[in-house]
Order: structure tokens, then sequence, then C-alpha cells
């Protein structure tokens, strides 16, 4: 925990704007009433809800850059900020289980990968790559990855199963790979969408956030960086379109066309936040969401670990029931306001703003304090 200092505004006010909608997706009133924009695409496609993941992790790379470019200009030892970034890795890792666990603490069944497990290992490796490669390693880094993904999930016959089929999820080398190797439960049963193999590019949308964070950390005014990361963001939005004419757009194998796509999309979101709250001085207007921000795991742990009370939930530990909460608020919230005439999914999305409401009370408290807490 700090009370620290000099941040970047908009970078701030970006991560806090995608925790703010990845609260919004994660907690609607009712699941069966959710407008579409608000749900991941079911398997090929996209929706504007399967930007938010890959663009936390863009920021991630971008932070990476930002916070590690003075100690790599300094000549700090290596091997010091090496064991400071494997231990908040082996921290946000250890997080991610405990929110599979709480409240229920079903030890027999683990999912050992997850949203926050994933960006542990994103973070691992972008800031090992950062550390330790130039620039111009780190796009031939980028660039091998996604091509040997593509060839890979693409072109490579699969053991018993023949030449990958991307129409389903059940034929191709994630799923393969998953359901052979990954321990404990998984989200689909069989694969999970934050699994092995599609971890890999995942590490590749982290490192197009260490090249937009070698843009914001040159010498270059605010101008003409933003210019360099529009520029950026079309050439990536370019190459996702072309590119998903061979591997498609689909954010559960985080395929080679979503992330360049969904890259392009985080650099031109990167570059309107900072036209906003950089170059037009508008980022004070933006306090809720730089109060998210600057706590963003925080905020995203608390909505997930107050689920059990807002959601309905029973607290079971070694298999004996401490609590049982029965039906949610968010049932009664839909109950009592849909004599009001409004339309369901217009009431969950609602309740969805209102948990956003009660996870920025304690994150208020803390921006107002001046106290960030980190991993």
């Amino acid at each position: 925990m700090n009370t620290d200092s000099k941040r970047l505004l908009s970078v701030d006010i970006l991560r806090g704007l995608t925790i703010i909608f990845m609260i919004i997706v994660n907690d609607p009133g009712s699941w069966s009433n959710v407008y579409a924009p608000l749900l991941h695409a079911k398997w090929n496609g996209i929706t504007p809800t399967d930007y938010i993941f890959p663009t936390f992790l863009f920021i991630v790379g971008l932070s990476i850059a930002l916070s590690l470019s003075k100690k790599k200009e300094s000549n700090s030892s290596n091997t010091e900020v090496l064991k400071k970034i494997i231990w908040r890795s082996i921290k946000i890792y250890l997080v991610g289980l405990l929110l599979w666990l709480w409240p229920n603490f079903d030890f027999e069944n683990i999912r050992w990968v997850g949203v926050l497990q994933r960006i542990s290992i994103v973070y691992l490796f972008c800031a090992i790559i950062f550390l330790y490669f130039n620039l111009k390693s780190q796009i031939i880094i980028l660039s091998q990855i996604l091509l040997f993904y593509t060839i890979l999930m693409c072109f490579v016959p699969i053991p018993e199963i023949g030449f990958p089929d991307l129409s389903v999820p059940e034929k191709n080398w994630a799923h393969y790979l998953d359901s052979l190797l990954l321990p404990g439960v998984m989200w689909q049963k069989t694969w999970d969408p934050e699994g092995i193999l599609s971890t890999l590019p995942s590490i590749g949308t982290g490192i197009l956030g260490l090249i937009a964070g070698h843009i914001l950390t040159s010498k270059n005014d605010l101008l003409k960086k933003m210019l360099y990361i529009s520029l950026l963001g079309f050439v990536l939005l370019f190459f996702g379109d072309i590119t998903q004419y061979i591997f498609p757009l689909n954010k559960n194998l985080w395929s080679t066309s979503f992330t360049l796509l969904v890259g392009g999309i985080s650099c031109l979101s990167l570059c309107f936040c900072m036209y906003i709250c950089d170059y037009l001085s508008h980022g004070k207007k933006f306090k809720i969401a730089q109060s998210f921000g600057v706590n963003s795991i925080f905020s995203y742990v608390v909505a997930s670990m107050l689920t059990f009370i807002f959601y309905g939930s029973k607290i079971v530990i070694f298999k004996k029931t401490l609590f049982d909460w029965g039906g949610g608020l968010n049932e009664l919230f839909i109950d009592v306001f849909s004599e009001t005439g409004l339309s369901l999914k217009l009431l969950s999305f609602l309740y969805a703003l209102f948990y956003v409401f009660i996870i920025w009370i304690p994150t208020s408290f803390l921006f107002k304090k001046k106290i960030y807490i980190k991993l």
C-alpha cells in the first residue's frame, strides 16, 4: 500500500472505465435478461463485452512500461526488480484462487485458471520481456507468438481429431491441451477460456501495451504521442480485420485476429482518453472512473467477494454451512421495480449500475484518502 505520486490521468481513467464495465457485465440483475451487447459472443464473433478483458491486459502492459522505464534507465538491479515482479505475480494469482474458493472453500474443486490468474501470468511475462528486451525485440517476440499460434491453431492436425475446425469448440489445440493437461475445474467442463494455450496470445495483448507504453514514455509532445498511438491502433484494426479470414475473431481462443483487432480498439480508446483527459484537461470530471482506476484490483476483488451477499449464496467451510443468505438483493430489486412497467432487461442493467455504486463507496473512500492498494 502506498500514497503516491504523479500518475498519468488518462491511463487511470481508462483502467477505471474498464473495471466499471467489467463489473457491469459480470453482475447483471438477472442473467436471463441481459442486453445482447453486454454478453460475450458464444463462440466465433465479437461483442462490446469482449473488448473489456483484453483492454485491461493492454493496460497491464502499458503500466509495466510506465513503471519500469525509469528503472531501466537508472540501471537498477534487474535481479531485485525481477524478485518484485515474481512476488507480485504470485500474489495476484493467489487472490484469483481465493476468489474461486470464496465463499464455499471447496478445495476439492479448484479452478486453477481465471481472470486474475491470467492477469498474473501476463504481468509476469510482459514485465520480464520489458526488462530484458528492447522495443525491436518486443515486436519480434509479439510477431513470433502470433505467427506460431496461428499456424498451430489453424493448420496443424490434432491427435485423434485431425485438422482443426475453428467453428466448434471441441476441435482445436486449445481445447485438446486443456482437456489433457489442465487440472481442476474448467469453466466449460472440458476446456477453459482462460486455459493454457490461449494464454500465449493474451501475453501478446500485454506486449501491445508495452509498445504503446514506449510511445507514451518517449520525448515526443502529447499530440505526437496521440498521433502515433492512433496510427498503431488503425494498423492493428486493419490486420485484425484481414486475419479474421484465416483465424476467426474469437475471445474464447484469444485468436490472432481478436488480439490484433481489440489491440487496435485499446489503442484508440487510450488515445481518446488522452485527448479528453490530458489534452483538453477534462480528466477531473471523471473522478468516479479514476477512483476505480487507481485501485483496480481492489475494486474487482471486492465486487467478486460481495456477490454472495447481493446475489444470494451460502458460506460453506469444510462442508459446514455457516451462513445461508437465501435469495439475493438482485431478485428483490427485480421484483420490486418490475411493477413500474420497466423492461426486465433494463432493470437488470440498472441493478448492475447499482452494484457499481456499491463498489464505488469503499473505492471512493480510498481515493479521497489517496490510498492505493497494490498487491
